[in-house]
């Protein structure tokens, strides 16, 4: 037996080499490159890149298939936005690795929008794409998951729900054209039917519609009413909360038509509506739709530029109206739909404040001071004669906040510093933050061990009512314990704001507790939350003609809480426009947070310093403290130069990143809340 030469070893390990390596397949002559958006999220690479596909990827790797490719040195994901004859780029392309998906999940409409969405966002396109597309699951692709063109849906010539306003708004979507509308509601106003005849027409027009509310509870009343217009093969619901697979397999019935109108809540602001004919948002000041992930952006936006950029109707409604929306009106983007003034004022309960005249202070000379005064309790039990009444409480707990008998010092834990509470009506305080019990509490300032409540909560409330009112059924909503609809029977519901379930048949009555509390809030937005907030509470209840009534415990005097009395939310929300011009606050002004490191803020302002011409106005606030690492500060311009602004904070963002400037500044524009 022979050995071979290492000459002969060296030649047969290349043979061997060559025969296991993959010729590379042949470029199509078809559009042989691929523009695609990669999966990058770094300032200064915020753009697509150019590759070639192989012939054998050719027929899958069409506009808005998911890919593969190298990038950087390693295999990233990305989204194929185009195909081209050739190339800008001068130098050697590179190879699509793979076609994860050949499922167009990324229609070309929205990843425009994507785009749009980023550069008004200050972000990037990848962490906008990564919100308009869930992650993909290959069993739901693999489905036979196959969709026609749906019917257009009959549409009833009763229009019971818009009767109230003027019908231009739905003659203009029967006609195929895109008015864009403000609409507030009349109290008592059944909005999911109204939104979804609204999408009927439209569907009937031949075109898409694309519905959005506020959370899970508003969503489940606006399937239920989009199931009695529609039918149930009339809409898809696409949801969050749906869990992975069934969201998305609720978005891949989107891509392929199933069906014209597309419901959901803030993670539906992206589906791939087919010819988009109708854009609508229900109480668009909740702060449920300020998306929580980079870029921050907001759902009420991201339809107001799909509007904008694809040219279909829009619909803003509520029985409040957002600042946002009043400037919406005021510019001429959208025009007010509103019902005529005897119509609202038919259909609105009676609204009180207590001790608002001489004569309820002549009775009762602490109204204006008691958390409970008497005509409360008047309200209270005159309302429980016809039907359930609501009490709406802004805090949650027991009693969440405890101060000093004596002094009214704070009481906190000597262990942490906490806030002291009670959580029963039994047992000693505990900590807030670490829980521990104060049994032997003493105040640092007086040395007293007794302690009140700072603060009621529901639960304390419920328990007060229900003393107060033996025999009477009392019920809480709010957190984990949440009631959608309770029958037209006498009870007492105690619920936190946004938790107040639907009565059947209306509530009798309204008591709005602690308003001061509302108001009070860190916030400068904090009048306007409670002014929506109380809106939606007071629209639940029956009109005046029926009993109806409502009442809040507050200062008379104060304006917000005399917008519900007059029922003026149009009002109010001009007023709020005109203040918040003065006072160069959004959105009469372009705001943007900056939250970081010390130097990494001030290198960034710095720099921004440098991009925006001195005729924006830029003005600098801050930077405050807000640990011993990190600071904020916020930079604002006149509206109109607000484009300016963003365009010159990507700019200098890209500059950090380019650099590799150590420290992330989190950059949030419009933040929707600012205090």
């Amino acid at each position: 037996m022979t050995s071979d030469s290492p000459e002969q070893l060296t030649l047969l390990r290349d043979t061997v080499r060559k025969s296991r390596t993959k010729e590379p397949a042949e470029i199509t002559e078809t559009l042989p490159v691929a523009r695609i958006a990669v999966d990058v999220s770094l300032p200064h690479l915020d753009r697509p890149f150019d590759y070639v596909v192989p012939e054998d990827m050719a027929e899958a790797a069409q506009p808005g298939a998911r890919v593969k490719v190298r990038f950087a040195g390693k295999d990233l994901d990305g989204f194929v936005l185009e195909r081209l004859a050739e190339s800008d780029h001068d130098g050697k392309l590179t190879r699509i690795r793979k076609v994860v998906s050949p499922e167009q999940v990324l229609k070309p409409e929205i990843a425009d929008l994507c785009r749009a969405v980023a550069d008004r966002y200050a972000g990037v396109l990848a962490d906008v794409t990564r919100l308009a597309v869930p992650p993909r699951h290959a069993k739901v692709e693999g489905e036979s998951l196959r969709c026609d063109q749906p019917p257009r849906p009959p549409v009833s010539t009763s229009r019971s729900e818009w009767s109230p306003y003027p019908a231009g708004f739905l003659d203009a979507i029967s006609r195929a054209e895109s008015p864009r509308a403000v609409w507030t509601a009349v109290p008592g106003a059944d909005w999911a039917v109204a939104f979804a005849q609204a999408a009927a027409v439209c569907a009937a027009s031949g075109r898409g519609a694309l519905l959005l509310a506020p959370d899970a509870r508003d969503l489940e009343r606006l399937a239920a009413a989009c199931t009695a217009v529609l039918g149930e093969s009339g809409f898809v619901t696409l949801s969050a909360d749906l869990g992975p697979t069934a969201r998305y397999r609720a978005f891949l019935a989107a891509v392929r038509g199933c069906a014209r109108v597309v419901i959901g809540t803030r993670a539906a602001a992206f589906a791939p509506v087919a010819e988009l004919g109708l854009v609508a948002m229900w109480d668009d000041g909740d702060d449920s739709y300020a998306e929580p992930r980079a870029p921050y952006p907001h759902a009420r936006e991201v339809l107001l530029l799909r509007a904008f950029r694809q040219q279909c109707a829009a619909l803003l409604g509520g029985y409040a109206r957002s600042a946002e929306a009043a400037a919406l009106v005021e510019t001429g983007f959208a025009h007010e739909l509103i019902a005529d003034r005897a119509v609202i004022r038919a259909a609105a309960p009676s609204v009180h404040i207590a001790g608002e005249s001489d004569i309820e202070l002549a009775r009762d000379p602490q109204a204006r001071a008691a958390r409970l005064p008497h005509r409360v309790f008047e309200i209270a039990r005159d309302g429980l004669r016809s039907g359930p009444v609501l009490v709406q409480v802004p805090r949650a707990g027991y009693l969440p906040s405890l101060v000093c008998q004596t002094c009214r010092a704070p009481s906190r834990c000597a262990t942490c510093g906490g806030t002291l509470r009670r959580t029963g009506g039994s047992g000693p305080a505990s900590c807030s933050v670490c829980g521990r019990p104060a049994a032997d509490h003493r105040c640092p300032e007086c040395g007293d061990t007794r302690m009140r409540a700072a603060i009621v909560g529901a639960r304390r409330t419920a328990e007060e009512l229900g003393r107060a009112f033996p025999g009477v059924v009392v019920r809480t909503s709010g957190g984990d314990n949440m009631l959608d609809v309770v029958p037209d029977a006498p009870a007492l519901i105690v619920c936190t704001p946004g938790a107040e379930p639907v009565a059947e048949g209306g509530y009798s009555a309204a008591l709005l507790l602690d308003t001061w509390l509302m108001l009070a809030r860190p916030d400068l937005r904090a009048p306007e939350e409670a002014v929506r907030r109380w809106f939606n509470a007071a629209a639940l209840v029956r009109p005046a003609r029926d009993g109806g009534t409502v009442i809040l415990v507050g200062d008379p005097s104060a304006l917000p809480l005399q917008a519900i009395v007059r029922w003026s939310p149009e009002g109010y929300s001009t007023r709020e426009i005109e203040e918040r011009r003065t006072a160069r606050l959004a959105p009469a002004a372009k705001l943007v947070e900056l939250t970081g490191p010390t130097e990494s803020v001030a290198d960034l302002i710095t720099r921004l310093r440098d991009l925006v011409p001195p005729s924006a106005g830029l003005e600098v606030l801050g930077p405050v403290d807000i640990d011993d690492e990190t600071v904020r500060a916020v930079v604002r311009t006149p509206r109109a130069h607000g484009t300016t602004l963003v365009r010159s904070l990507k700019e200098a963002q890209s500059a950090r990143t380019t650099k590799k400037n150590p420290g992330t500044v989190r950059i949030q524009v419009d933040p929707p809340s600012f205090g």
